[in-house]
């Protein structure tokens, strides 16, 4: 009995020794919670060390502001595929934008798989950027916050993301990617600063999640597939947007979208679709948008398959886009316009397969009014305004 309680306890202890070592506490490593000194390089010690664990690692930022400057998180030589930031403190970009602006991106993931980060804040401190961008001056891009690349097995949950200089968060070329409790906020009037940017992925779910933006709520680019939205709060901002695509020729196409259970509140779209009006083999089939609450938005539903900003680039105006399998349901509100349901298609490949059931939309306490071209589908239940289908 003695041998086996002695045994337990070695147990016990060793375990207890291999969790303590696997966890990476970037104070420990010399990061300092000051928001004055950068701590990038103990942030990639950190990253180094639980890389080189083939057993679960735990990379702990403590509560503090730690400034950070552009920070690459590698994943090609890393030999850990269960890898959990927790984030109690706020991580911040340099004050002077011209230390990121054109870097692309400020924190990078890439190549990696079996990453989760919890909590935390990043602080994008875009302010300055975007006052140089109004004032006409020469300034830089912007860095998107947050970016994974190529990865896999993604899990980002209760993270907020504030004042990116442009995009919040980027999942690009990624495989099952799970976005939970985010919130994500910029002025409405800050250019560029799209919440969730979702493109070249499959498997990317979002879910109860709250976004308030300058530009897309979240944006769908080309070759996204199987994409679940759940449980949004959407404004300011532009709405959720599939596009725009359409830009290249050869371009991979959306498929099998879903957006159910979001509330628009002051946004200049609700649910959009948007093509560039030039060639492309590209294609939109399969969408669901369901259970929508619109609340004063000047666009709650519209297809625009004609965008060509200041007309240039767009010869004959025609998107090659081919637009077809979506479903409008459950959708009431009220519009910021008259116009509350737009379906502009191209006349080269009419959308076809629009289906709209149970939309109740109107404006100023009057019936609003739908608007189609090159447009085919049906309306089932209650359509207000009437289908122009």
């Amino acid at each position: 009995m003695k041998m086996l309680y002695s045994t337990l306890l070695f147990t016990f202890f060793y375990q207890s020794t291999i969790a303590i070592a696997l966890t990476y506490n970037v104070v420990n490593l010399g990061a300092k919670g000051d928001g004055k000194t950068d701590s990038t390089k103990y942030f990639l010690s950190a990253w180094a060390s639980a890389c080189a664990s083939t057993s679960p690692a735990t990379i702990y930022v403590p509560k503090g502001n730690y400034l950070l400057t552009k920070a690459d998180f590698q994943g090609e030589n890393c030999k850990n595929d269960a890898i959990a930031i927790r984030i109690d403190g706020t991580l911040m970009a340099p004050s002077d934008y011209d230390a990121i602006g054109n870097a692309g991106n400020w924190i990078k993931f890439e190549g990696v798989s079996g990453v989760s980060i919890y909590g935390g804040v990043l602080d994008g401190r875009g302010t300055s950027l975007w006052a140089c961008k109004v004032s006409s001056k020469t300034c830089p891009t912007g860095a998107t916050t947050l970016r994974f690349h190529n990865s896999k097995n993604i899990a980002i949950s209760g993270l907020t993301s504030s004042n990116s200089q442009r995009f919040h968060i980027v999942i690009n070329d990624c495989r099952n990617v799970k976005l939970q409790g985010m919130k994500i906020s910029a002025p409405g009037n800050s250019p560029n600063t799209d919440g969730i940017h979702i493109e070249l992925s499959s498997g990317v779910t979002v879910l109860n999640s709250k976004i308030a933006t300058g530009d897309d709520c979240i944006s769908i680019g080309p070759g996204t597939s199987n994409l679940w939205i759940e449980n949004i709060d959407c404004g300011p901002g532009h709405g959720i947007s599939i596009g725009s695509l359409g830009w290249e020729l050869q371009e991979p196409g959306v498929q099998n979208v879903t957006v159910k259970t979001v509330t628009f509140t002051d946004t200049t779209n609700g649910v959009r679709i948007k093509t560039w009006g030039r060639p492309s083999n590209g294609f939109v089939k399969g969408v669901v948008f369901q259970h929508l609450l619109m609340n004063n938005v000047k666009n709650p539903i519209i297809i625009d398959q004609n965008y060509c900003p200041d007309n240039k680039n767009c010869p004959g105006q025609n998107s090659g886009m081919k637009i077809s399998d979506v479903t409008y349901q459950d959708i009431h509100g009220t519009s910021g316009t008259k116009v509350a349901v737009k379906f502009d298609c191209s006349k080269k490949n009419p959308c076809n397969g629009i289906r709209l059931e149970e939309v109740n939309l109107s404006y100023k306490n009057q019936p609003a009014q739908a608007s189609c071209a090159n447009a085919g589908g049906t309306s089932t239940g209650v359509v207000k305004p009437s289908s122009c289908l």
